[in-house]
């Protein structure tokens, strides 16, 4: 036997045992580094990707807020240019009148941070006592011009609304006595533009929560005055229309529902310091923590620089999601340790091992799902934006496509992929320019539409132009820079600009319409009571020559010749009084068609018989309330004006038709009444009218035809004729195609028209 010492101990394992027993260890090892490493980059990616979608969030909402603050400025300056349109060059309008204007604006409910609209008026240095004298006169004892002393100019506030108890205190004040308003004032006045000072306290500010402001002036020039050059315009100037701004207020309401998502700085000038600080709304940040993201946009309010600082605040990066990353970097360590325990057990217990790694399968595929549908929702958020959104590599290729891109070009999204932007929707006359520019974009990442939405054209599948406005970031990549992009439809807002151009328009020509309307009715008062007394004349003469002609046959040649020049003068008379609305009418129900039937020969025999005479009546054409023999008298005189203009050739066609006017409708913006009428027509294919003959149809003898062919009141007449029957009368005429006069006539209810006028049988 061999000695006891030299038997293997029980206790110690065999050598093949102990060398294997670390493996299991050592593979589970391993294998739970590499999943702490895959946890890692996949907690990572997802982070990168909602800080990337943050910051386009932030730099959408910083450029949204600069636009915003240029607008509402925009705004602002538009109401300074409607009150020294209703200065109308004079600063001399009593402060009761401006009062009354400023309770129409309503700028304390519609234009948030105006503190008040007032007048700065220039007043000599020796009128300055009677200036003074004069206002406390009005009834404001206490008014004086501030500061006082001894200057070459004295400017004084001397309308200023609300007047309320802050805005008293700046009643009277020389705001040219003060460096910083005298330069923006000095500015307005010498380019003939709003200027913006630089940072002051207002006046009306008191002791307490005082605000930093500005304000801002636009000159008003003496009417009547050239201004087109600086001396010129020094040499006009009578004072400025101006209005203080506390920034606190302006900047109010500003960010919306979510303004305490960012802290916003603005600063006065190029250069933000603490003293050129206008406004600050940073919310309250822990000590030494850094804002995520910064825009600096450098902006220009009425000529005067300022800086936009835009930071991210607390409350807007607390949305950047931190828990995925940190669930996912949980997951994956757990998942870690189970697979590195399944690693360990495979060495053991095979059975064992297979169920655990099942389980563990399990849970790794429902954490890639929860990953993947994290990344879907983010897809769909996308694809349901409200402005169209799509993703450019940087060849130019797109790479996302959302609905509303589809809905706004026409594209569906597999179409899109992959194709070249350019070609997708640049218009082809600018294709080159846009490449080039892209390729530099994707080289350097600068861009002039970097700086805020940009309004541009853009095509759709069909080549159809569509107007968007584009906000677009730089994606930086491997191979140079991206480009996403939100698109917004800008179609319904610029149909609405349009159609507030249309209603400028059809405003200004109700106004010149009414214009011509009272110079109408100021030469018809002179020419009624020229008629009336003409009239009174010729039934003298011609009472005494109807005696002549009884007793004496002597001169009786000679007396004839004087009836005739007075039956001319009654005739001139009659178209006077019909121009002046003072001629007898006896209107009647009249059947207009009826009237027309009776009146063809007479028609025709006046245009000539190579000129055309065509008619167009209306079925059931209703009854109109008139004068017959006035009617046709008018009637009568447009046909032969009518044949005048046409030199012997070409048609004249007369239209007869119902009309009803609306309050609503256009026709009623140019003054024609309400209510039922029924129109004549008589076109003519003449030569027409230019415009400055147009404006001038209407007056008493005006015309054009040559010396001793026309007396000029044919059409004057008519307007009259049409005026004093409760109607209208309008002309339309285009030079080359011919005029068209057309009468308004009120509608009779009476369906029995006047025997007269009734068809003739045979």
């Amino acid at each position: 036997m061999p000695p006891l010492h030299s038997l293997p101990s029980s206790s110690a394992p065999p050598p093949s045992q102990r060398g294997a027993a670390p493996v299991p260890l050592l593979l589970a090892a391993l294998v739970f580094l590499a999943s702490l490493v895959l946890t890692y980059m996949v907690a990572e990616n997802t982070r990168r990707s909602a800080k990337s979608e943050l910051e386009s969030t932030f730099d959408y909402r910083a450029r949204d807020l600069e636009t915003v603050l240029s607008r509402r400025m925009a705004v602002y300056e538009q109401v300074l240019r409607g009150a020294r349109g209703f200065l109308r060059g004079s600063v001399d309008v009593s402060r009761a009148d401006f009062a009354n204007y400023y309770d129409v604006l309503r700028l304390n409910e519609r234009f948030p941070g105006i503190e008040a609209l007032g007048v700065a008026s220039i007043i000599p240095r020796d009128r300055l006592d009677a200036h003074v004298a004069a206002v406390r006169a009005e009834g404001y004892p206490g008014y004086d011009v501030t500061p006082a002393g001894t200057r070459d100019v004295y400017t004084a506030i001397t309308h200023i609304q609300p007047f309320t108890e802050r805005n008293r205190r700046a009643f009277g004040y020389d705001m040219f006595s003060e460096p910083v308003r005298r330069a923006a004032m000095e500015a307005a006045r010498d380019t003939g533009r709003a200027a913006a000072s630089g940072k002051v306290t207002l006046i009306q500010e008191g002791n307490h929560a005082e605000q930093s402001g500005f304000l801002m002036y636009l000159p008003v020039y003496r009417a009547g005055q050239p201004r087109a050059t600086r001396e010129e315009r020094r040499a006009a100037i009578v004072g400025w229309v101006y209005a203080p701004f506390r920034m606190n207020d302006l900047m109010e309401g500003l960010g919306g529902e979510q303004a305490g998502d960012l802290d916003v700085d603005v600063h006065d000038g190029r250069q933000p310091r603490a003293d050129t600080l206008l406004y600050h709304s940073q919310a309250p940040r822990p000590a030494g923590q850094a804002p995520l993201f910064t825009y600096t946009a450098a902006m220009e309010t009425a000529g005067r620089p300022w800086t936009l600082v835009v930071r991210s605040s607390p409350a807007f990066e607390a949305t950047l999601e931190r828990r995925p990353s940190l669930a996912l970097a949980l997951t994956g360590i757990g998942l870690g340790l189970l697979l590195s325990l399944v690693i360990w057990l495979l060495a053991s217990e095979r059975r064992r091992a297979l169920q655990l790694a099942g389980r563990m399968t399990l849970e790794l595929r429902e954490s890639w799902e929860r990953i993947d549908a994290e990344r879907r929702r983010i897809r769909v958020i996308l694809r349901n934006a409200y402005d169209a959104f799509i993703a450019v590599d940087a060849d130019g290729r797109v790479t996302d496509w959302n609905v509303q891109a589809c809905k706004l070009f026409g594209w569906r999204e597999d179409e899109a992929l992959g194709r070249d932007v350019i070609e997708l929707l640049v218009p082809p006359a600018r294709r080159e320019h846009e490449r080039a520019c892209l390729a530099h974009f994707a080289r350097s990442g600068e861009c002039a539409m970097l700086a805020g939405p940009t309004e541009y054209e853009a095509i759709d599948r069909h080549g159809e132009s569509i107007p968007v406005e584009i906000a677009i970031t730089p994606l930086p990549g491997e191979h140079g820079h991206g480009i996403t992009a939100f698109i917004r439809d800008i179609r319904p807002r610029k149909e609405t600009e349009a159609r507030e151009r249309l209603r400028q328009q059809r405003l200004d020509e109700a106004r010149g319409a009414l214009l011509r309307s009272q110079k109408l009715e100021a030469v018809g008062q002179l020419t009624g009571g020229v008629a009336h007394d003409f009239n009174n004349i010729l039934h003298i003469i011609g009472a005494n020559v109807q005696l002549m002609l009884r007793n004496e046959e002597t001169g009786r040649k000679r007396l004839v010749s004087i009836m005739d020049a007075v039956e001319r003068g009654r005739k001139l008379v009659s178209q006077l009084l019909a121009f002046a609305r003072r001629q007898p009418l006896h209107p009647s129900v009249v059947n207009l068609a009826h009237m027309i039937e009776r009146m063809d020969t007479l028609l025709h025999r006046a245009a000539g018989d190579t000129i055309a005479i065509r008619f167009d009546i209306a079925p059931g054409l209703w009854n109109a309330l008139v004068d017959p023999n006035q009617l046709e008298n008018v009637l009568l005189n447009l046909v032969i004006n009518a044949r005048d203009a046409m030199d012997g050739q070409g048609s004249i066609t007369i239209t007869l038709g119902n009309l009803t006017v609306l309050p609503t409708d256009v026709l009623a913006d140019t003054g024609i009444r309400p209510g039922e009428f029924v129109t004549v027509a008589v076109r003519d294919t003449g030569s027409g009218m230019p415009p400055e003959v147009m404006e001038r149809a209407f007056e008493p003898f005006f015309t054009t035809k040559p010396e001793g062919k026309g007396t000029g009141l044919g059409l004057a007449g008519a307007h009259g004729f049409a005026k004093q029957s409760g109607g209208h009368i309008r002309l339309a005429s285009t030079q080359g195609e011919g005029t068209t006069v057309t009468l308004y006539l009120p509608r009779a209810l009476q369906e029995t028209p006047d025997p007269m006028f009734m068809p003739v049988a045979h």
